[in-house]
């Protein structure tokens, strides 16, 4: 996926020229690569957006000073109280050259496993991949439908177009279907009753040694 962002040069740099012009509604940032200049720009924050919601790893052909830099958005920094974009580098790549980027795992189906009261787990949400920039998958799918209580799929289960390379260790764990904690609460509620039934009758033990002490204590009293 392609799209394209126009950007215009910044001589200036600093927190303060940063703000200006978040307030005129542009998002400062730099572009580099290996055979590029660094060079600060910024873009419109408006039309950074557009781009973005179409993906983390989509190509951007970025237009700077009349020249074409095919690129990948980096290092993004994003205020996500307000929900805006606050700083962007763009990569420039060649499309002729293999990039590493990551790419999110996505399950398709309903583990039976779920269907038996179990819980699904994700412990991985995204990949490492390597390929060519126009071979980058939008996202990798892995089927859960199989998965029983107890099961799990690792990073050599994922399926991966032939052109792409899975570069994260093929042992790492993605999904497990595990059965429901419930049980481990309900056992934790019952020793805290535990300990609160301790406590109250450690309470009443220890009130009714002050009355039995009262007690006697008025009995000496009423013999003297």
């Amino acid at each position: 996926m392609e799209t394209k962002l126009t950007a215009e040069p910044r001589s200036n740099a600093g927190k303060g020229v940063a703000r200006k012009l978040r307030s005129a509604g542009r998002i400062p940032g730099v572009l580099y690569g290996p055979n590029v200049e660094s060079t600060p720009l910024s873009v419109d924050a408006h039309d950074l957006l557009l781009v973005m919601h179409k993906g983390s790893n989509v190509l951007i052909d970025l237009e700077l000073d009349g020249e074409k830099h095919l690129t990948l958005a980096k290092d993004i920094v994003r205020d996500h109280v307000k929900g805006r974009y606050v700083h962007v580098d763009f990569m420039a790549i060649n499309k002729d050259e293999k990039i590493t980027v990551n790419v999110s795992v996505e399950p398709i189906g309903e583990s039976r496993g779920v269907k038996e009261g179990g819980v699904l787990e994700h412990h991985l949400w995204e990949v490492e991949v390597q390929c060519l920039p126009f071979d980058v998958p939008e996202k990798l799918e892995i089927d859960v439908s199989d998965l029983g209580i107890g099961d799990a799929l690792h990073v050599s289960d994922l399926l991966a177009p032939s052109d792409v390379e899975i570069m994260t260790n093929p042992e790492d764990l993605v999904l497990a279907v595990v059965q429901p904690q419930a049980r481990d609460i309900e056992e934790e509620l019952g020793e805290v009753e535990g300990e609160e039934g301790e406590f109250a009758e450690g309470a009443e033990g220890a009130e009714g040694a002050e009355a039995a002490s009262g007690a006697s204590a008025s009995e000496e009293g009423g013999e003297g």
